[in-house]
């Protein structure tokens, strides 16, 4: 049972996103990393390009859907929190359009 079938709604802006859709993380490419003074190591590439050990990444997306260090967003299972990011997104881009046309109306 989720918040909408109790009535609910969830305020995403204050809320930490759900976990990262499982066949996303498990499809996210795997790296070996060689070094000097290490064994190798397999890390786990987010889209963003950032590297992570896999037992450190790995229950961090169980909990969110995001990079630790720069917030790049990962898809999830939840339909909800996937309309209020495409409705943010659409906000987001009209806001930019507005900006430009006031910019090309000034200059």
């Amino acid at each position: 049972m989720d918040f909408e079938d109790l009535g609910l709604v969830v305020d995403w802006d204050h809320h930490l996103p759900p976990p990262a859709a499982k066949t996303v993380v498990e499809n996210l490419p795997r790296t070996i990393i060689t070094g000097s003074q290490a064994e190798e190591e397999t890390a786990i590439e987010m889209p963003c390009h950032h590297l992570f050990h896999s037992s450190c990444i790995l229950p961090w997306l169980s909990k969110t859907n995001s990079c630790p260090l720069c917030r790049h967003e990962l898809p999830t299972d939840d339909d909800t929190y996937e309309e209020h990011r495409r409705d943010k997104a659409r906000k987001q881009q009209q806001k930019h359009r507005l900006e430009n046309l006031h910019g090309a109306m000034y200059t």
